[in-house]
């Protein structure tokens, strides 16, 4: 079986599909590895290597793709990309389907088997493969280090022979993965951290990171999967009322709030933002979904009349593109080991990790959601 992991095109994109460390336990399992020249330097993994581990190096698409049996990536392939790959090949990568309808188009055209991570299952036999929430620790801890730089006061506290400068006060607005690596970080920073999720589990995981939970007085909105389920507009408006107060009570604050598939919800509002002291930080890890905050446009900061700097996130993962790779493509190894039987690519389609993931297949889109986007635009 063969693996091709082409060099990422999206713009700012610096990861890596698979990176040396993991050829190993590719090749363990079967797996010949085919890179693009030049495919790791993002991540500061060099064609030599590759070599040294055992990959061959591709110059072109042909010797790229014309044998492969799984395309890797990061980002989704656009649909002039997929058009190259073998016919009846798979792809494996964060697609994001209902985001390109096209791209699902060639991939039912090109009868190719996709597999994206963003839908993998949320069970505990898929937590190596949990390529969301290994992106998202480098994202959340990445957003608090900018903050922390980017506020022109210290984190911690520090007692002078000048007298006594108290602590930064910082609020993370979602406790998932991504929120909790940046309670974690900023604690570690010596910032005083409250945090609030509109999931009550979140509480004690929160309050173990040496955090307080901010207790508000509405219903829980836990969904599937131990996500956060989509909030009705009502339960938005009543939650940013009781919110105000602590963002305005925060030297920074860290947004984190995201429910996949949907548009993010909007947790700070633009007048909540007018109440924050001159000099303040938000960081909107949500940005391009929508963003948590009215005032974030994603890969832009918005520095308003009051002072107060909201900085909109883009692709922060590639901002730590060697760790991100290294953990990306761990989870890559993971998922696409498990396709492979005998050395041979052989999907079982009745593990719920495999058919969890699969949104095309010999030319049927078989992930429901995008299967109603693709007929509705039909």
């Amino acid at each position: 079986m063969k693996v091709a992991v082409p060099r990422e095109t999206a713009p700012g994109e610096a990861r890596v599909a698979v990176v040396p460390e993991v050829l190993p336990k590719l090749q363990a399992a079967g797996i010949d590895v085919v890179i693009e020249t030049g495919a790791g330097e993002g991540a500061l993994s060099g064609d030599e290597a590759y070599v040294a581990k055992g990959a061959t190096i591709a110059t072109g698409p042909a010797a790229l793709f014309d044998t492969s049996d799984v395309v890797c990536k990061v980002q989704a392939p656009t649909a002039v990309e997929a058009a190259r790959y073998r016919e009846g090949s798979a792809v494996v990568s964060f697609l994001q389907p209902a985001a390109d309808l096209d791209l699902v188009r060639t991939l039912q055209e090109r009868k190719l088997t996709a597999f994206s991570l963003d839908l993998l299952p949320r069970i505990s036999r898929a937590q190596s493969m949990d390529a969301l929430s290994s992106q998202a620790t480098v994202s959340g801890y990445h957003a608090t280090l900018v903050v922390a730089t980017r506020l022109p006061k210290f984190f911690p506290m520090f007692m002078t022979a000048a007298g006594t400068v108290p602590p930064a006060k910082v609020l993370v607005l979602g406790a998932g993965v991504a929120g909790l690596q940046s309670i974690a970080t900023a604690r570690r920073l010596g910032a005083v951290v409250r945090a609030y999720d509109v999931r009550p589990a979140a509480r004690e995981e929160v309050k173990s990171l040496g955090a307080a939970f901010v207790e508000l007085e509405l219903e829980s909105q836990e969904g599937e999967g131990g996500y956060a389920r989509e909030q009705s507009e009502d339960f938005l408006r009543r939650q940013r009322e009781l919110i105000a107060k602590e963002v305005a009570a925060s030297d920074a604050v860290i947004t984190t709030a995201a429910v996949p598939g949907r548009q993010a919800p909007v947790l700070v509002t633009a007048e909540m933002v007018e109440q924050m002291s001159p000099g303040s930080v938000l960081f909107d890890l949500a940005a391009e979904t929508g963003g948590n905050c009215e005032l974030s446009r994603p890969g832009e900061d918005v520095v308003t009349g009051g002072g107060v700097t909201v900085i909109g996130a883009r692709n922060v993962p590639s901002s730590m593109a060697v760790h991100a790779s290294f953990l990306y493509a761990r989870n890559v190894a993971e998922l696409v080991s498990l396709m492979v039987h005998d050395g041979a690519f052989s999907p079982d389609f009745d593990d719920e990790i495999i058919a969890g993931t699969c949104v095309t297949r010999n030319g049927e889109v078989l992930h429901a959601p995008t299967r109603q986007l693709v007929e509705a635009a039909s």
